[in-house]
């Protein structure tokens, strides 16, 4: 190990690492630069006001191969012309990423939790047409916030084929303090190794499952799941068993390691982009500092340990000691972790399967913390209220979101303050998500996010003000669940 590191130096090693197929590095067939796009298959809607791109980005979505830890997997991914599909920007820059569509059916580009103008926002059907095989098309758009984001496919399963990346947005705000920084990207596998997505989702919806009134649902390999039960979120957490789980692409037996120096000041910037996963993240012997959701700063609160479900993000501080530390990240209900290591001393590495204080504390749910005063939304009335009522069930496999008790999207005007009271009416957890804008959470103190966890049985308030016209995608963030029905929209009247 070196004697000395810079945090730039970290940085972009954290975010080389960060992501699975959204790596070129780790193809074994890289093929051609990516190709210069073509028309856009409609022109991009781009508000005179947002002025000339000052961050510019070209990928090609296509298949590739790509090394898990000594296991291949033919997969899909995104290719950067940099080389690395994270995209860094500043809070305010404009950006413009042309995508070129390699693969072999259509596809689309979702900024998740970016607050953009609609036509950017990369919903086939809603905002934009799909961007079928050898099209190409332009997102042009501003990043008003800073802070942890990720972009994603928003086709049918194709994240859950590694057609996700990580977005990185600098908030002159922020401290800027910590000596190392790493983004940590969790993820759940199984495309190329034992089949597909779209055959995990063939056998839910033609196999059924166990009554989910119980503690069991069908794992994804024709299996019945019977995952040990956490004690805050019971066991029927998720529907399919995969075969790995990654932490920046590897797998436990092959994790990454990441490097510092005793004392140093680390910051960890957390992405789940799993597909049905929802993980309870733990750095043995420390504790964790939460500095952000969702990429809104909150007021600091230390914890051991943090459930993160799909589409969530966290930021954590940690002072880091002098060893070899796991970093492990459990996968809530399904007996399976994945793993890293963090590095400040020589030594032996840990096992990936060891058990540790830290991981065995009860764990913080995001939704629970309280926003910084910077993050608050204006106070006031809701001048409208709609009831979200999710619901649905393993036999037959669909589920579904009714809005004041009709399969109809939920309506606003704009200037509005809305209150969407959403209630789970079954008994599985679900990472619900808006596009467009960012819930302040009353109960919560105000907390901003844009994706929430509600678990079974569970009633959450959401306020939002209607600044943003058009009509916007929200939905459970589980992709299995979202295919079958559980989505809906915002539209504006």
């Amino acid at each position: 190990m070196t004697s000395s590191f810079s945090r730039r130096q970290f940085l972009l090693g954290g975010l080389v690492l960060a992501g699975t197929g959204a790596v070129a590095a780790c193809t074994s067939d890289p093929g051609p630069a990516a190709s210069a796009p073509g028309p856009s298959l409609r022109p991009t809607p781009t508000p005179t006001a947002l002025g000339e791109p000052t961050v510019r980005r070209t990928l090609t979505a296509r298949p590739l191969s790509l090394d898990i830890g000594g296991i291949e997997a033919k997969t899909w991914g995104y290719v950067s012309d940099t080389g690395d599909a994270a995209i860094e920007a500043t809070a305010g820059d404009v950006l413009q990423v042309d995508i070129t569509n390699e693969l072999p059916e259509s596809t689309s580009i979702h900024w998740h939790g970016i607050a953009l103008h609609n036509a950017a926002d990369g919903v086939p059907g809603m905002t934009q047409d799909p961007i079928e095989p050898g099209e190409s098309f332009s997102y042009v758009f501003e990043v008003p916030h800073g802070g942890t984001y990720f972009y994603h496919s928003h086709t049918g399963l194709q994240l859950d084929r590694g057609l996700h990346a990580p977005l990185i947005i600098r908030d002159p705000q922020d401290a800027e303090d910590q000596d190392v920084e790493w983004t940590i990207v969790l993820d759940d596998w199984v495309d190329g190794i034992q089949g597909t997505p779209d055959d995990e989702l063939d056998k839910l919806t033609g196999m059924g499952s166990g009554d989910h009134n119980g503690r069991m649902g069908m794992g994804g390999h024709g299996q019945m799941m019977h995952g040990t039960p956490d004690r805050v979120l019971g066991g029927d957490v998720g529907d399919v068993m995969y075969p790995h789980y990654l932490i920046n692409g590897r797998i436990p037996r092959a994790h990454r390691t990441f490097e510092a120096r005793p004392g140093d000041k680390a910051r960890l910037r957390f992405i789940n982009s799993g597909g049905d996963t929802i993980f309870k993240v733990a750095l043995g012997g420390h504790r964790m500092t939460v500095t952000h959701t969702d990429g809104f700063p909150v007021q600091p609160w230390e914890t051991e340990s943090i459930y993160l479900s799909m589409g969530e993000r966290v930021d954590v501080e940690v002072i880091l000691g002098d060893g070899i530390f796991p970093l492990t990240a459990l996968a809530v209900g399904k007996d399976d972790r994945a793993f890293a290591v963090i590095r400040t001393a020589g030594g032996q590495a840990p096992r990936p399967d060891v058990d540790f204080p830290e991981l065995s504390s009860t764990g913080l749910l995001l939704s629970s913390l309280k926003p910084a005063d910077r993050a608050l939304l204006p106070e006031g009335t809701p001048d409208r209220e709609v009831s979200i009522d999710l619901g649905g069930q393993m036999m037959p496999y669909e589920w579904s979101i009714l809005t004041d008790g009709q399969s109809s999207s939920a309506t606003v005007q704009e200037g509005q303050r809305l209150r969407m009271v959403m209630r789970n009416r079954t008994m599985m957890p679900h990472p619900m998500h808006i596009h467009g804008h960012t819930w302040a959470l009353p109960g919560s103190g105000g907390l901003r996010k844009d994706t929430v966890l509600l678990r079974h049985g569970e009633t959450m308030i959401a306020d939002l003000i209607a600044d943003n016209p058009g009509e916007w995608a929200f939905h459970c963030h589980n992709a299995y669940h979202m295919e079958t029905g559980m989505v809906s929209s915002l539209r504006y009247e």
